[in-house]
């Protein structure tokens, strides 16, 4: 599988992750198979979080003899030193390591959140320690706001930026080029999420419950997003959660070509027809 380098951190990853919501509730020989066959096929980048059920659990044992070849990504959600410290120590007892190769601030979704990390005695105090005491090589955030996004980029030089850089929501609802932008100017490297996302699941209820939203079924149209996602200027991509979701992106990034002009028109029209899941 290709790789690319992650924005200035000179860090090579496979075009696709392996997100550790994958892993969630696996017996532990289950989850030990799909990592070593997802390292057979070239994924080197692995991406968990203490929210992800038992996750950090399953992957610190399956990843274990394949650590040293591979880029760990982990997050938190605690908004304060005090509480994001505890978690990362946790975290590294769970993944059987003594350093993450980028720690990330979880899921920001406001400017409050933004302000709250920065404030004395929060999380970025953590995340400032945990960087010299080589407990994290990279610092980075997930966020599902363009706003909070944007702040954080200009508050801190952080390594690396996850965000849903999804077809749908990029031609419906302009969601994501403006922090496509920021992360460049800044030099972070672009990760993203929600590739493979169509729109909401319907309130009759999920068919998958490692996604909230609905992903691509048809191959063709999942293999347009995640191709689409994969063109522009980012380094990787973290499908949906659900094993079959993620075995079908792998195949995809293992025969990746850029997406052609007509295609993405019929992903612009496709995108016409739906809610987008971050409209604004």
């Amino acid at each position: 599988m290709l790789r690319r380098t992650l924005g200035r951190t000179g860090a090579e990853l496979s075009l696709v992750g392996l997100g550790g919501i994958v892993l969630s509730g696996l017996p532990q020989a289950e989850a030990d198979r799909l990592v070593s066959e997802a390292v057979d096929r070239g994924v080197c980048y692995f991406d968990v979080a203490p929210t992800y059920g038992d996750s950090q659990y399953r992957l610190g044992p399956a990843l274990a003899p394949y650590r040293d070849q591979c880029f760990l990504a982990c997050k938190t959600a605690e908004r304060t030193a005090a509480d994001s410290a505890r978690e990362l120590e946790e975290s590294l007892r769970a993944l059987r390591t003594d350093h993450v190769d980028v720690y990330q601030l979880h899921g920001l979704a406001s400017l409050e959140e933004v302000e709250k990390v920065f404030a004395p005695g929060g999380a970025m105090e953590t995340f400032g320690k945990a960087k010299e005491e080589g407990k994290a090589r990279f610092l980075g955030f997930s966020a599902h706001s363009s706003e909070a996004a944007r702040e954080a980029l200009r508050r801190y030089p952080f390594d690396s930026v996850l965000f849903p850089f999804n077809f749908a929501c990029w031609y419906q609802g302009k969601f994501g080029p403006e922090v496509l932008e920021a992360a460049q100017q800044a030099g972070a490297g672009r990760l993203a999420l929600k590739a493979m996302a169509l729109t909401s699941w319907p309130k009759d209820g999920r068919k998958y419950e490692k996604t909230w939203y609905e992903p691509l079924e048809d191959p063709e149209l999942a293999a347009l997003a995640l191709r689409w996602t994969l063109s522009l200027d980012v380094t990787a991509a973290v499908p949906p959660g659900e094993p079959s979701c993620f075995w079908q992106a792998v195949t995809i990034a293992e025969q990746f070509r850029p997406i052609e002009p007509e295609e993405t028109e019929r992903l612009r029209e496709l995108a016409a027809g739906l809610e987008a899941i971050f409209p604004q």
